[in-house]
């Protein structure tokens, strides 16, 4: 039972007339048994919850039901604090405002310093340093399409630079390993796929609407498929590295190698991109083994002195 979930539905009663368990169940992706086990925690926490069976039935808070603002600890008041300013960075809208105020609403006024100095303890930016500046304003396009269940299109760049043009009905915005990505359900593939924004271009929001299908969160966990691809070759460094392999590599399994080298084993998938990194050190690094890592390194190398030599 999260407390997040919980802190969400009293601020969604609050807000709401009524609403129904299949509705919180939908929204959260919880089945309607934890609904009901997260209305008896409200109800026990001291938010008096009303039930009315039948068609147009649901939860309600009692009316003229004030919250005491006690309800929230200071813990737990930082770290919604903490949540949605982290978020504000990246997602703005009127709505992360007014949740914003809301919470603040609760904030007794002798704790108001403390809880600001906890909330601040823990930064965490969104935003990029560089890149690409259509990110932002693809998110906030993508958040209108979501909320009014409109088409989407743009053309999207793919594997080996394969342009596309693609009209998608988009059911959720997904943020990993600091990456934007659109889920959706692409109408040229007749399936759902997940496209990453930073490859988009021309993206438009469509006049037609569609009906939301049934359809499962992407896989985004990849433990599991990574653990069976991933192998570990031996580099050799310079220390002057240290602090970019320490992003793929712990401190602990580095092995000094002279005064101004290290050698470590470094995770590592047979593709593209992981090639791309070990290029990425340029002359301050050397794949030792397995050969055939080696030997497709040299290989990457040669390619790119015959362009500059041609």
């Amino acid at each position: 039972m999260k407390v997040d979930r919980l802190m969400s539905i009293v601020l969604i009663l609050l807000d709401k007339e009524r609403i129904s368990a299949q509705e919180l169940a939908d929204r959260f992706e919880v089945s309607l048994r934890t609904i009901y086990r997260d209305i008896d925690a409200i109800d026990l926490a001291g938010v008096p919850i009303r039930s009315t069976p039948g068609v147009g039935g649901g939860f309600e808070i009692m009316p003229d039901y004030k919250m005491d603002s006690k309800v929230f600890s200071t813990a737990d008041l930082s770290a919604i604090l903490m949540g949605l300013s982290s978020l504000s960075n990246m997602v703005r809208g009127d709505e992360l405002i007014n949740a914003l105020a809301k919470i603040k609403s609760f904030i007794p006024a002798d704790r108001a310093k403390e809880i600001e100095l906890k909330a601040n303890q823990i930064y965490i930016d969104l935003s990029q340093w560089t890149g690409n500046n259509n990110i932002q304003p693809h998110v906030e396009i993508i958040k209108v399409a979501l909320q009014e269940n409109k088409l989407l299109t743009f053309e999207y760049i793919a594997h080996q630079g394969n342009k596309t043009l693609r009209i998608v009905e988009p059911y959720q915005l997904v943020m990993k390993s600091s990456h934007w990505y659109l889920y959706g359900y692409c109408q040229n593939r007749n399936d759902f796929r997940l496209f990453r924004l930073s490859r988009m271009s021309g993206l438009q929001i469509l006049e037609d609407t569609f009906t939301l299908r049934d359809f499962q969160k992407p896989q985004l966990e990849m433990e599991d498929i990574i653990a069976v691809m991933q192998i570990e070759i031996k580099i050799r460094f310079h220390q002057s590295i240290i602090d970019r392999v320490l992003d793929y590599c712990s401190y602990e399994n580095f092995y000094s190698d002279g005064e101004e080298h290290y050698i470590v084993s470094f995770p590592f998938i047979e593709n593209e991109y992981h090639y791309d990194i070990l290029l990425s050190f340029g002359d301050k690094c050397e794949c030792l083994e397995p050969l055939h890592v080696r030997e497709k390194m040299k290989r990457r190398i040669y390619d790119i002195v015959s362009i500059y030599e041609s």
